[in-house]
């Protein structure tokens, strides 16, 4: 029985628990969510209410978007969008910091790697909530420290910079996107890494797509490419490699299918030489490539739909892969298919998507775009279809 009808939150919150697989128990859902098992389970009877704070933990631990759970199906991205301000004047005053506590070093590297994690996995609303203090404790630390010490300082910078600033362009901030990764290629000169470099010049392919100043990025990425060190270690190979990624996806949105396959072929051969994981913050490996294939297919529009069609039949993503990654495998798949004709398989694609990774899903344009279409194509839509677009908050 879908959660959205269903008696309230309390009720939602057991459903959604019992068909986690495996199945979570109460006790383990109040460890995971960090509130006590008396309140789940009050909760769940419908004894007492539920905090807007204590509801995101629990969809959080859930891995479900808090929409799901609210009962009055209220927009989840609130929270989010609530707090872009937060970050921008964390940011704001990067050169300029308050004065504050600053933790030791190794426990500044432990919460960024925690954002890290959240970023890789979508969970948005915990970085947009732990980030702004983190950011600003950074900062002072930053410029604390004595001039020969800041490199280690630097690189946290760039990292957290780039968690913070995945929230910003998936909720469509791009004013706020533009200004981190400045602050990214700021922060990247001061330490000297060439593989951080690399990484940086990858997420700045962001301000190129928002531009649609396609040509541009893919001369940028080029440029980085001749920078980056030789590929004779795992993590070189991955740096190079996941920039021919990206370079192929923007030469697809440019229809240059020529370069678009150049760039692919060169960041399969270089996935066939390292394991699938996480390389200075970016997933790479055959099974990322893969993911490119197909998001390479649809950048060159409906024509090559029937590339990812094919990749789609043969293969999906593991389920270690980050979520992120995932979800934007069946998104992109989603709209393959609607151009193929097959308006049902889309529909399932876009649900596996929000399964995977709910918050990313749901303010992904392309899912707003095709579930509208979907609703326009299916005149007598299935109550499952009407909620779906209703959560997207497709027109």
């Amino acid at each position: 029985m879908p959660a959205s009808t269903r008696g309230g939150v309390g009720s939602r919150i057991a459903y959604y628990r019992s068909v986690m697989r495996p199945k979570m128990t109460q006790e383990q859902l109040a460890e995971a969510a960090c509130v006590a098992l008396g309140t789940i389970r009050k909760i769940e009877r419908g004894e007492r209410g539920v905090s807007d704070s204590t509801l995101e933990a629990i969809a959080d631990a859930l891995g479900v978007d808090p929409v799901r759970l609210r009962r009055d199906r209220g927009p989840a991205h609130t929270s989010v969008h609530d707090g872009l301000p937060a970050l921008s004047a964390a940011i704001a005053a990067y050169d300029l910091p308050d004065d504050g506590p600053v933790r030791p070093l190794s426990e500044l590297r432990a919460a960024v790697a925690e954002a890290a994690r959240w970023r890789l996995a979508a969970q948005y609303t915990r970085i947009v909530r732990k980030l702004p203090d983190l950011l600003a404790e950074l900062a002072r630390a930053y410029h604390q420290a004595p001039a020969g010490a800041r490199a280690d300082l630097a690189e946290l910078l760039v990292r957290a910079y780039r968690s913070a600033d995945a929230v910003a362009y998936k909720f469509g901030a791009r004013d706020l996107s533009a200004r981190l990764i400045e602050l990214m290629r700021w922060a990247v000169s001061e330490t000297g890494d060439p593989l951080l470099t690399a990484s940086v010049a990858y997420v700045r392919t962001e301000t190129f797509f928002a531009a649609h100043a396609h040509a541009p990025g893919l001369r940028a990425l080029e440029l980085a490419m001749d920078a980056a060190p030789a590929p004779s270690t795992a993590p070189e190979t991955a740096a190079r490699g996941a920039l021919h990624m990206r370079a192929a996806v923007i030469a697809g949105r440019a229809r240059d299918a020529a370069a678009a396959a150049t760039h692919l072929d060169e960041a399969r051969a270089l996935a066939d030489q390292v394991p699938e994981g996480v390389y200075c913050g970016t997933a790479f490996g055959p099974d990322s490539v893969r993911i490119h294939e197909v998001s390479v297919a649809v950048s060159l529009g409906d024509e090559h739909a029937g590339r990812a069609l094919d990749v789609a039949s043969e293969w999906k993503p593991p389920k270690d892969l980050p979520a992120e990654r995932s979800s934007g495998f069946f998104i992109e798949l989603a709209r393959a298919q609607l151009w193929a004709g097959l308006p049902d398989e889309a529909f399932e694609s876009l649900k596996a998507a929000r399964h995977i990774a709910p918050q990313h899903t749901r303010e992904h344009p392309w899912v707003r775009e095709d579930a509208a279409t979907l609703r326009r194509l299916k005149r007598a839509s299935a109550e499952s279809l009407t909620n779906f677009a209703e959560w997207c908050a497709a027109t």
